[in-house]
């Protein structure tokens, strides 16, 4: 190839010394525009709940989408011309997600297969008494026939903000549009429900995992973790793999259709269980501007209390009970995977800083989560992201927080507790660590349905019942230069190449603590753990 060969329709020079967001502009003005029907989604008042519609948390301006074809999501009007017959068209794939304060704000997303005329909630505190319809966000999103074996694909991406719940309550909603009304009676069991968040902090569970996609296995998880009864579940980037590559590159191979899969696979729990997500590098769709996060912003409605939630929705927070929860955007900091770093230009560290700041300041808060994608240690396939620990590790430290949940790599692995790096308490399995003394414990969760890692020649696993401890372990962490540069560690304490996700079970009251589980894809708890706070 010379070096004015196109390369995916950009000269193979040009696409050297262009950035990632450049040549996605580039290669969007190459390709036909198509129609932009700009709107804005008007809030209705849902009569007899005393519920607020808004717009959803990451929602990108409407002036935007019409001078920015195919850059992001297309807001369009809801009562825009269905294409087919309403009654035909059943909708798929629902999910919630909290807004900022879950105890009083819930978000409702769903998906239709063809366009629809007037898509709307109904919500109400029992089943056979719905309220008057709330009007929905429609987000269309136009995905291009990127190579010769992927079609040209449109979605339809419906979202409904509800705020000025009831704390500790449970709602029932069902989703509609002209010719599909969820209250009428043959449609009554298309209906979902959800509970806010208490009031005051009660003792709950949630769940977690990382790296999920489309599988059986997949599947398989998905139904253990709604046998827990989750408040909420901690998804932690690598969605789908609707983009196969995770490169972050416009030469990704990626099929949207991949999602249609993933959100009727994952509605079963997600349409009673808010799922929340954060991005991981098969996340950054790189069609999509700006930086691949286009296709994020039409699927999900997540808290828009981040740094910049219309340019970085998997960044925000919430607290529910005694938990805070962070969710971070490893991309912008990874020494791995370069092609969204620095991308927030130091806003996403300088928020994290400051709330982290506030959590710990907060007497009703007894425990910090933080998840993201990108593992800070590990010692699986991708090892451990030196950009991670360079950005972040001093501010959780700072902070104390209390656990670290992370997964790209395709295992389970759980730390001792660490302190500057280096091993600050030994926690075996069934055993309880306080951050305030011991420093923190770093999860991996990436097994949750897509293909399985392993660990380096000669280490073998180490899980409840089938403890093999090592002394120490050689593995790497990624340098700035994205060189790997060698470890021998000692913190590696569980691992697992299984199938599995966590369960975290999180007691309020006079002596809270942190309860932390790891199942298998087949029941079976494959290590535990507590953590206190002295």
């Amino acid at each position: 190839m010379t070096e004015d060969t196109p390369r995916f329709g950009i000269p193979e020079a040009l696409a050297r010394r262009m950035s990632m967001p450049e040549q996605h502009e580039y290669l969007r003005a190459k390709l036909t525009r198509r129609r932009v029907l700009a709107g804005s989604a008007a809030g209705a008042a849902a009569a007899g709940t005393g519920l607020l519609a808004t717009g959803p948390a990451a929602a990108s301006p409407a002036s935007g989408a019409s001078v920015r074809p195919n850059l992001g999501p297309t807001l369009v009007t809801a009562a825009a011309t269905a294409a087919v017959d309403g009654s035909l068209v059943a909708p798929f794939g629902r999910h919630l997600a909290f807004g900022a304060d879950p105890r009083t704000r819930m978000r409702i997303s769903w998906q239709v297969p063809f366009a629809v005329s007037r898509p709307y909630v109904r919500v109400g505190t029992r089943p056979w008494e719905l309220g008057a319809r709330v009007e929905a966000e429609v987000r269309a999103l136009h995905t291009p026939s990127l190579s010769r074996k992927l079609p040209a694909v449109d979605q339809y991406y419906l979202h409904v903000g509800l705020d000025g719940l009831r704390p500790g309550t449970t709602y029932y909603y069902g989703v509609g549009h002209d010719g599909f009304d969820p209250a009428s009676p043959e449609r009554l069991s298309t209906l979902g429900s959800f509970r806010t968040a208490p009031a005051a902090p009660e003792t709950f569970v949630f769940t977690a995992f990382g790296d999920q996609g489309v599988s059986y296995h997949a599947l398989a998880n998905d139904q253990l973790i709604l046998g827990q009864n989750p408040a909420f579940h901690l998804h932690a980037g690598d969605i789908c793999y609707a983009d196969s590559t995770g490169q972050g590159k416009e030469s990704d191979t990626y099929d949207a259709r991949v999602w249609d899969q993933f959100l009727a696979q994952t509605e079963s729990v997600a349409a009673r269980v808010p799922w929340m997500v954060t991005t991981g590098n098969h996340d950054m769709e790189a069609w999509y501007s700006p930086n691949g996060y286009g296709g994020q912003a039409a699927r999900w409605s997540l808290p828009d209390n981040g740094p910049d939630p219309d340019r970085a929705p998997g960044i925000y927070s919430f607290t529910y009970g005694n938990v805070g929860v962070v969710a971070l955007d490893a991309n912008d900091v990874s020494y791995e995977i370069p092609a969204n770093r620095g991308y927030t230009e130091g806003r996403q560290t300088a928020w994290l800083d400051r709330r982290l700041g506030e959590l710990r300041a907060r007497p009703e808060i007894d425990f910090v989560v933080v998840f993201f994608h990108h593992c800070a240690y590990s010692t699986s396939t991708h090892a451990s992201d030196g950009g991670v620990r360079d950005a972040w590790l001093p501010l959780f430290t700072e902070h104390q927080v209390d656990l670290v949940i992370n997964g790209h790599n395709h295992v389970y692995e759980r730390t001792d507790a660490i302190k500057g790096g280096e091993v600050g308490r030994p926690v075996p399995i069934g055993g309880t660590t306080d951050p305030t003394r011991d420093g923190i414990v770093y999860v991996t969760a990436g097994g949750a349905g897509k293909d399985l890692y392993g660990f380096g020649l000669g280490v073998q696993d180490s899980y409840e019942g089938h403890v093999h401890d090592h002394e120490h372990i050689v593995t790497y962490h990624w340098t700035k230069l994205r060189l790997p540069d060698p470890d021998t560690v000692e913190w590696s304490r569980v691992r697992y190449t299984g199938f599995s996700f966590l369960a975290v079970e999180a007691v309020a009251g006079a002596s809270p603590v942190l309860k932390v589980s790891a199942l298998a894809e087949s029941g079976e708890r494959i290590d535990h753990f507590e953590v206190k706070r002295s």
